[in-house]
């Protein structure tokens, strides 16, 4: 089981509900959509550097130590575009996703959490 994010650029939505459809449209537009994916933007990338400065990525052998809570890897494979939508380990979940979204909002971008239909933080 995992637990999922979504981090996206833009304006700050007005709140949980238009968070929803913002996520959902960006979802349908670079990740659910058919044909090649698109490059992360800059910021993206710059977010996906931050965690991973913090826990390591996983690699095709999978993290051997266990100290890794992605689920996938590499990670940047999980964004398109402004949008980045990545599971994580349910066990470490909690402390992922804190600081997940803490650094989402230190650099100016939107977290929502699909789980509970809110943005974080």
């Amino acid at each position: 089981m995992s637990y999922d994010l979504a981090v996206w650029e833009g304006e700050r939505p007005s709140d949980d509900a238009a968070a929803g459809r913002c996520f959902t449209d960006l979802y349908d537009e670079y990740i659910a959509a058919d044909g090649p994916g698109v490059a992360p933007t800059e910021q993206i990338a710059a977010y996906v550097a931050v965690l991973l400065g913090r826990w390591p990525d996983l690699t095709e052998d999978e993290d051997e130590d266990d100290n890794s809570p992605w689920s996938t890897g590499p990670l940047l494979g999980e964004a398109s575009g402004p949008l980045i939508y990545f599971p994580m380990r349910w066990s470490m979940a909690e402390e992922a996703s804190a600081y997940a979204a803490e650094m989402a909002s230190s650099m100016g971008l939107n977290c929502y959490d699909p789980q509970a239909q809110c943005l974080r933080p």
